[in-house]
């Protein structure tokens, strides 16, 4: 059982929350300032997207093997190292004077990106009761909360300050962070087994990704069908599949891929590649529309203040998505909620196609689509869990992590190349049919993801093998799902079963 009273446990999911959404509003401060910092650093604006690029290819490095390090006895000191990297990023490129030591400080904080599946296997190790369902909950969808929260901070920080400014604010926020973990997380007690890095997993996994994820931020500058980009996706495939031979074999890999196979895991993490996409094709779209000028005859010409505070209503969606989903599962399961989810946001990227001409109409598709990313991304977590042994947490989690940054990288691309595709050689900005189609293509994406999410939903209650200690934990969450009250017999009721 957890060491930790009913205060101590509120204090550490108010630590790990806040260190979620710190690392959440961290990875906003590259978009809104690549305009600012390619004048300022005298590089190009396909230069200064670096600064988007080298943060998202470190993360999807080091997710996997900090979740797998994590699984360990030290996954504590695990998140105290990530935030900590974090911070120096945050100091480094606060203080920069040439654009390499920008990028410097961005990889650094590209660690931080493993911040939220630590976070999780924190709260399942010392976290009891309802508060265990509720705080993974809440700790999923930092990521959709700190994205609303960050575009306006941001947008506010580029217009009226020096972008050196934005990351002084990313390091204070980090900094308070890592004291909170280090204050209110307590220390591993009596004895553990200690993890073993895959250390060829590892490498092939981070050669794959980086294949992968440099392939789809340069298709489009480069050209998706240049020697280059093909050769990178080649690369990706290869090393990828090279991946899943050696892990197949590991007696310890770094990702269990049978376990992940299951079918609620699978269906969990198929969702977060294909939603995320869904989600970035709107996102992006929204802020380049905002930016637009009104004389195209459909952009708005906002400000990057104004362009942030229509993002803002996707936190505040994603934060009543909550309530939603507490009555959603009461009433028919957590098996609906993924589905579920990923209608709405399908529901979203179709109204935006149809209706994207008032600020209202931008207002109301933010939130919508804060309601269904937080409905989706709250269930993901909820059904890996279920289904792995405590000791797989860290690493079962980042998968589905690192899956949401592909899907997220690849739906900005897909976005940026349908409107390229609609951008007239003569005008310097894209018809409005482009965004239209844009749109419409999220939403197909989307559909395709609640059928998919039906169809792998399990065909029973996930059979997972976890520590006889957290057997009394797993009876209280199952008597309060039947009043209600928790995620509901269908996801946890197999936990007690070895």
């Amino acid at each position: 059982m957890s060491s930790l009273d009913d205060l101590g446990q509120k204090r550490m999911l108010a630590a790990l929350v806040f260190a979620g959404l710190t690392v959440s509003v961290m990875s906003t401060l590259g978009t809104p300032l690549i305009p600012t910092i390619a004048d300022e650093q005298h590089v190009s604006l396909d230069t200064a997207q670096w600064m988007l690029t080298v943060t998202l290819l470190v993360g999807a490095i080091a997710t996997p093997v900090l979740g797998r390090l994590g699984d360990g006895p030290q996954r504590r000191r695990v998140l105290l190292v990530t935030l900590g990297s974090a911070f120096a990023g945050s100091v480094v490129a606060a203080t920069s004077t040439r654009f390499p030591q920008l990028l410097a400080g961005r990889a650094l904080q590209g660690v931080g990106y493993g911040t939220v599946p630590l976070a999780i296997a924190l709260t399942r190790e010392h976290v009891t009761g309802d508060r265990l369902r509720s705080g993974i909950a809440m700790l999923s969808i930092t990521v959709a909360v700190g994205a609303g929260l960050g575009f306006p901070v941001t947008g506010l920080i580029a217009q009226t300050l020096d972008f050196h400014a934005a990351f002084w604010f990313g390091a204070i926020f980090a900094a308070a962070a890592f004291v909170s973990v280090a204050l209110a997380v307590p220390r591993a007690t009596g004895e553990a087994k200690r993890v073993a890095l895959d250390v060829p997993g590892a490498l092939l996994l981070a050669g794959g990704l980086a294949s992968l994820l440099l392939g789809i931020s340069q298709g489009e500058s480069l050209g998706w069908a240049s020697a280059a980009v093909v050769a990178l996706f080649a690369g990706a495939a290869a090393l990828l599949a090279a991946w899943v031979h050696v892990e197949l074999r590991r007696d310890a890999p770094l990702v269990d891929l049978r376990l992940v196979s299951q079918r609620a895991i699978l269906g969990a993490n198929v969702a977060a590649l294909l939603l995320a996409m869904g989600m970035y094709i709107a996102m992006s779209l929204v802020n380049r529309l905002m930016q637009t000028p009104e004389s195209t005859g459909y952009g708005f010409g906002a400000t990057l203040v104004t362009t942030g505070l229509m993002l803002l209503p996707l936190s505040l969606g994603s934060l009543v998505s909550q309530q939603i989903t507490r009555r959603v599962i009461r009433r028919y399961g957590i098996g609906v909620v993924l589905p579920a989810g990923a209608l709405i946001v399908a529901a979203t990227l179709l109204w935006l196609a149809v209706a994207h001409g008032r600020l209202l109409d931008i207002a109301i598709a933010t939130a919508l689509l804060g309601v269904g990313v937080g409905c989706s991304f709250a269930a993901m977590p909820a059904l890996i869990v279920a289904s792995v042994p405590e000791e797989r947490t860290g690493s079962a989690t980042s998968l589905n992590q690192v899956l949401r940054s592909v899907g997220g990288a690849l739906g900005s691309a897909v976005g940026v190349a349908i409107l390229a595709a609609h951008h007239p050689a003569a005008t310097p900005f894209p018809q409005e049919s482009g965004y239209t189609i844009a749109f419409l293509v999220g939403a197909v994406v989307c559909v395709v993801t609640a059928g998919l999410a039906i169809l792998l939903a399990p065909r029973r209650r996930p059979a997972a093998v976890v520590a006889p200690r957290f057997e009394l934990e797993q009876e209280l969450l199952m008597e309060e799902a039947a009043v209600g009250a928790g995620v509901g017999p269908s996801v946890f009721d197999g936990e007690r079963r070895r």
